[in-house]
């Protein structure tokens, strides 16, 4: 799926670094939430 600029992501969970999943949902109301995507980073995730 691409997204336009100014679209808003659909919601989606990842395992965090701390063992826990991370949703994209639990994030709401916070004042900026940047996603930073890092492919052949050669971490797990």
């Amino acid at each position: 799926m691409k997204l336009q600029v100014g679209q808003r992501a659909p919601d989606f969970t990842l395992p965090s670094q701390l063992d826990t999943e991370m949703s994209l949902a639990s994030l709401l109301g916070r004042r900026h939430i940047i996603l930073a995507f890092f492919p052949m980073a050669w971490t797990p995730i």
